[in-house]
């Protein structure tokens, strides 16, 4: 009994000695290669999901598609980013996350080729469900691993200058298709998206492990060697109080444990009910209006305001570019604000500008473009911080569980949204759309009053 009660002493000791050094590593040179892979494969992430709102201009007069077939092609692929975002999430809690993230960007990639070659809506609703797989499980993954490599200090900054490829994935999409599509047709945009993703796939697959995960599953040795790696690209080498001495176990002893598995349940757990339900509720939420507008504002242009296509292309590229830039406000001011004080203040203020836009009817381009962007902008800036956010609540044993059940909302309301929005146009006209969005704002913001406050806190000291 000695022996077991040494070696697991010894084990401990070890794994809090390792988390000390991940702690103790500044953000420098070994960091970047990570954080500009999974970026990469998070830029394609944006490009495949927004694609398709790019390509529908077209298609919608090509194929005869009414409105609500279109809002059931953008929803198919957010029901295969449910299916995802759950699957790949549990994937990478038992087999790591550079395995989960690999498959789901392969998935995306080769999707993306097949959708090259769809010829009707049939087939294309097909493969976008079957890419959507791909998207929703990279996203969460992603995002525990980033998590999984920082450090307390400044970790808000790290992660969002990693979560901000999303946004310029985006921005970049809809300047890509404003020219592509008129000069080169609607596959071209697919086509992008396919080669480069193979490429990065085979990229994330050579990454190392989070050495978080391999701690949690007992596998100090090879946690060792990657944070010895950390050290030596930042010059550094561990103190004395972050290593210590360790305690000498005899041959016979049994090796550390891997802490227990988890269940999705243990989310709604007591120690865990009111930061699960409070995450749902932002994840839904952001993504109902973000998304909703997102698919849609090219369309609406296009068909409600009778814009020429690049025109349309253009004015839903603008809602892209506001989102870029506040995010980078957000990026140089997240550590000191705080996650809830700005989640907070994009819902009310983006919430305050599509009311003004239901209120007054919506029948003003310019006036959609001036508040429509900037609702856009803000709300979208929340969607970074949530990917910030969620990983952090949650410990290292159900942290990518946690964020792709989160994400799963938001695939929910993405998948809601578009065919909502396609309704009421058809039933009750554009005004109706923006004070839905602005009804879902209010809720937001009640959710964001309930955030626990995370800047600069260790994240195992978060989920105590």
């Amino acid at each position: 009994m000695a022996l077991t009660d040494n070696s697991t002493a010894a084990g401990a000791d070890r794994a809090e000695s390792l988390l000390a050094r991940i702690e103790a590593v500044p953000f420098g040179r070994w960091h970047r290669k990570p954080r500009i892979v999974i970026g990469t494969a998070t830029f394609f992430d944006a490009f495949d999901a927004l694609s398709l709102a790019f390509a529908l201009p077209v298609l919608v007069m090509l194929w005869d598609i009414a409105p609500a077939q279109i809002g059931i092609l953008i929803s198919a692929s957010y029901v295969g980013q449910l299916i995802g975002a759950i699957a790949f999430s549990n994937f990478a809690e038992k087999f790591g996350r550079i395995r989960g993230a690999t498959a789901a960007v392969t998935i995306m990639s080769v999707m993306s080729l097949a959708c090259v070659f769809a010829g009707n809506f049939q087939m294309l609703l097909l493969l976008r469900f079957l890419q959507g797989i791909g998207i929703g499980g990279h996203m969460p993954v992603a995002a525990a691993y980033i998590s999984e490599l920082s450090r307390a200090k400044g970790r808000g900054r790290f992660f969002l200058l990693y979560e901000m490829i999303f946004p310029v994935g985006l921005m970049v999409t809809g300047q890509i298709g404003r020219f592509v599509v008129p000069n080169l047709g609607w596959q071209a945009m697919f086509l992008i998206g396919a080669i480069p993703g193979l490429i990065v796939a085979y990229l994330i697959a050579r990454l190392p492990e989070s050495p978080r995960w391999l701690i949690n599953r007992g596998r100090l040795d090879e946690a060792e060697e990657i944070v010895a790696a950390m050290e030596r690209g930042a010059g550094r080498v561990p103190t004395a109080a972050e290593a210590p001495a360790p305690v000498r176990v005899p041959e016979t002893a049994k090796p550390p444990q891997a802490a227990p598995r988890t269940s999705w349940l243990e989310l709604l757990s007591p120690a865990f009910l009111g930061r699960t339900l409070t995450v749902w509720a932002l994840w839904a939420s952001a993504y109902f209006i973000a998304n909703g507008l997102n698919n849609w504002m090219a369309t609406l242009y296009r068909t409600v305001y009778e814009f020429e296509l690049q025109t349309a292309l253009f004015a839903a590229s603008l809602t892209n570019v506001a989102q870029v830039a506040l995010l980078l406000v957000c990026v140089f001011t997240i550590d000191r604000i705080g996650r809830r004080n700005w989640v907070m203040a994009s819902f009310v203020l983006g919430g305050f500008a599509l009311a003004v836009l239901g209120l007054t009817g919506g029948e003003s381009a310019l006036m959609l473009m001036i508040l429509g962007t900037l609702a856009y902008g803000v709300i979208g800036s929340t969607n970074a911080v949530l990917y910030l956010y969620t990983p952090e609540i949650y410990p290292t044993r159900m942290r990518a569980l946690g964020t792709g059940l989160a994400t799963s909302w938001l695939r929910l309301a993405s998948m809601i949204a578009p065919i909502l929005v396609g309704g009421l146009v058809e039933a009750e006209g554009i005004a109706a759309v923006f004070l839905m969005f602005a009804g879902v704002s209010v809720i937001g913001t009640i959710a964001s009053s309930r955030m626990i406050e995370t800047r600069n806190r260790r994240l195992e000291d978060i989920a105590q």
